[in-house]
């Protein structure tokens, strides 16, 4: 077995002084098999890429008000040229933007406004402990830093997005209570209850089964923590959701599309308290589109290019919804 050059070891010292602790004996070595270079075909690549980045010393970030590291007068013209040529070598990137020297990774996804729509309305994340469950390369993880988490850890079956993660934390400090592992909900040691603030965004219509997520995610939060969900909808009332044949929007694993009022009864069900709706926003080719970071098809290529309130296949446009609720005392 070839493992990967990431390492852990700042999150596994945390771990064996955290209400975690129980988690370190088994957590190694998954996260080792996860890793594994013949399970990534592209991994030498990205090795390179995170190897190859230049060193350079920030004086400040702003996680606050977006991802920010560092400033333009920090970096060489010559650096910022290596910076985004090995950043590049991790195309491509879904989730931001992400500003490193006054590098701008413009993403695929305008990331931020999911956030400020999201953000608002939340339970103050200060001093939590966070999960965010199919995190992508972070970029939310870190603005749940920003709002003041004690401590994030991120979870995506994805190594590409590991690597995305791991170039941003090389200049924002190693040492900084974040971090994504190579892991799917899946991974997650039963009943966990263990986290004062759960997120699952963009994941829900990708699971076969909706209520078994939902059941893993309240078996992740403490007591009274809180869960917050966003996911694709469609419009309508109590009792409707969309099943699409085939593909939905060009993907071929969307399982489920409900309604928000039906969300809402699929979390009552499941043992949630005081479920509300937050915010229900259609996405538009500005939130999602094409770009330098993310050369492939995007949101314009999967709607229908003579009606674009439907995907290309004939469904409702991609509507998403978000939701809050509770894990039961």
């Amino acid at each position: 077995m070839s493992q990967s050059k990431i390492k852990f070891a700042h999150f596994y010292d945390w771990l064996q002084t955290s209400d975690l602790k129980f988690w370190s004996d088994s957590l190694p070595q998954i996260i080792t098999n996860k890793l594994d270079v013949s399970r990534w075909g592209d991994m030498p690549t990205w090795e390179k890429a995170l190897s190859n980045l230049p060193s350079i010393a920030k004086t400040n970030y702003d996680l606050k008000n977006g991802v920010t590291i560092g400033t333009v007068e920090e970096i060489t013209p010559n650096q910022q040229k290596v910076l985004k040529e090995n950043l590049m070598d991790l195309h491509p990137w879904r989730k931001g933007p992400i500003e490193l020297f006054g590098l701008n990774i413009n993403t695929e996804w305008r990331s931020d406004w999911k956030w400020d729509r999201i953000e608002p309305h939340i339970q103050p994340l200060d001093n939590r402990l966070v999960l965010d469950v199919g995190c992508g390369n972070g970029y939310h993880c870190w603005r749940m830093l920003g709002c003041g988490a004690k401590r994030v850890i991120g979870i995506d079956p994805s190594a590409k997005f590991i690597f995305q993660f791991s170039a941003i934390k090389k200049y924002a400090g190693l040492e900084l209570p974040i971090d994504i592992l190579p892991l799917g909900i899946e991974d997650m040691p039963e009943k966990m209850a263990s986290f004062d603030s759960v997120f699952s965004m963009g994941v829900l219509y990708h699971r076969r089964s909706p209520m078994d997520h939902l059941r893993e995610l309240r078996e992740l939060l403490r007591p009274g923590g809180q869960l917050i969900l966003e996911t694709l909808v469609i419009e309508g009332g109590n009792g409707h959701s969309l099943v699409p044949e085939g593909r939905y929007a060009k993907m071929p694993n969307v399982w489920f599309l409900p309604s928000p009022e039906t969300l809402i009864s699929w979390l009552s069900k499941q043992g949630f308290v005081n479920a509300k709706i937050i915010d229900v926003t259609a996405t538009s080719t500005q939130e999602q589109r094409r770009t330098d970071w993310m050369t492939f098809e995007s949101l314009d290529n999967f709607l229908d290019s003579h009606d674009k309130s439907k995907t290309i296949e004939g469904h409702p446009a991609p509507i998403r919804a978000a939701v809050i609720a509770e894990a039961p005392f």
